[in-house]
């Protein structure tokens, strides 16, 4: 059975969780309560894109006819900015 992807930094992640409640267990809500922000920050920074840009989805060129690979790397690209962005802004404090 092939392992899902990124495995390896979920071991890694849960690592240096168990260090963390080792050395300083008070901090593991702290912790917790940052990677919510940060995940529900990538959350709605795809639907802001989503949102933004509705007739230039990324799966959208995907199924095209036509050479369209450009298109769909800027538009992946956008997307990562976007996400990116959304994340920066919440970690940030903004």
């Amino acid at each position: 059975m092939k392992l899902p992807r990124m495995f390896n930094w979920l071991l890694v992640t849960l690592a240096l969780a168990g260090l963390v409640y080792v050395f300083s267990p008070q901090q593991l809500p702290v912790s917790l309560y940052k990677l919510s922000l940060i995940s529900m920050a990538a959350w709605v920074g795809y639907w802001i894109d989503r949102a933004l840009f509705p007739y230039a989805r990324p799966d959208q060129f995907i199924n095209s006819m036509i050479d369209v690979s450009l298109v769909f790397a800027v538009a992946m690209l956008r997307r990562a900015i976007i996400v990116g962005c959304a994340m920066l802004a919440v970690s940030l404090g903004v």
